[in-house]
């Protein structure tokens, strides 16, 4: 096919004990689904209808980071609040379609450890407004993820410990059970708004402990079960 310009090349992501890269199509993100976050946001986490934004798939937004490795992000623009959110990603293998919660897990291919980051003032300013995110979420370098583990080999991870530090000290600890939907509720709920394909990754949420994060931070993000991912600003 001849294209005016040549077309972003797929973002690949590294997958546990293979070669193999899984080749990442959507990122959809979960907002608010964990109550002590919702609470501390500012909103009551009553059990409402999960609600979801995108990031961008292209490689200027997905941050691949490999196991032992310690990645650089640059501190974005036009921010002065720049927030770290530690999250359990899902990496669908399966399309789905109006699926049920008992059929949710047989549509996933692993799962994985992930950052989404923020700027918190931007993403602000577009709420009081009533206007879409994408400044405040959907900006370069704002989707740090880890190794893929296949759930062939997790099993369902629905109890897991997650926690950040900063500079060796914790600002984020809390366990996958208390997500306010859980993974099966949550793929369910995104396959009756979108038909989800292989290559869709999901981040599930964060808990509570958001904050921000300066030039020479470094961000140690982990799941148990799961190899845990270094990020440093820049």
């Amino acid at each position: 096919m001849n294209y005016v310009f040549n077309p972003m090349p797929i973002v690949g992501l590294p997958i546990k004990n293979t070669d193999a890269l899984f080749p990442v199509r959507r990122i959809y993100c979960v907002g608010r689904n964990y109550a002590a976050h919702a609470r501390e946001m500012g909103f009551d986490p009553d059990r409402e209808p999960p609600f979801f934004f995108c990031k961008p798939n292209d490689a200027e937004s997905i941050v691949s980071v490999q196991a032992d490795q310690t990645v650089t992000i640059p501190y974005p623009a036009l921010t002065s609040n720049y927030h770290y959110e530690i999250e359990l990603v899902v990496a669908i293998g399966k399309d789905a379609k109006n699926i049920s919660v008992e059929e949710a897990a047989e549509h996933i291919y692993g799962y994985a450890v992930g950052l989404d980051m923020t700027r918190r003032d931007l993403q602000m300013g577009m709420r009081e407004q009533g206007r879409p995110w994408e400044i405040g979420k959907a900006f370069d370098y704002s989707a740090p993820v880890g190794v893929i583990h296949p759930i062939s080999e997790t099993g369902e991870l629905n109890a897991a410990d997650i926690h950040l530090t900063v500079n060796g000290e914790t600002k984020q600890r809390s366990d996958v059970t208390h997500l306010i939907w859980n993974v099966a509720e949550t793929i369910a709920n995104l396959s009756n708004l979108f038909e989800l394909k292989q290559g869709d990754l999901i981040f599930t949420g964060t808990p509570e402990g958001v904050g921000a994060v300066v030039k020479g931070d470094e961000m140690r993000a982990e799941v148990a079960g799961l190899t845990g991912i270094t990020v440093r600003v820049v």
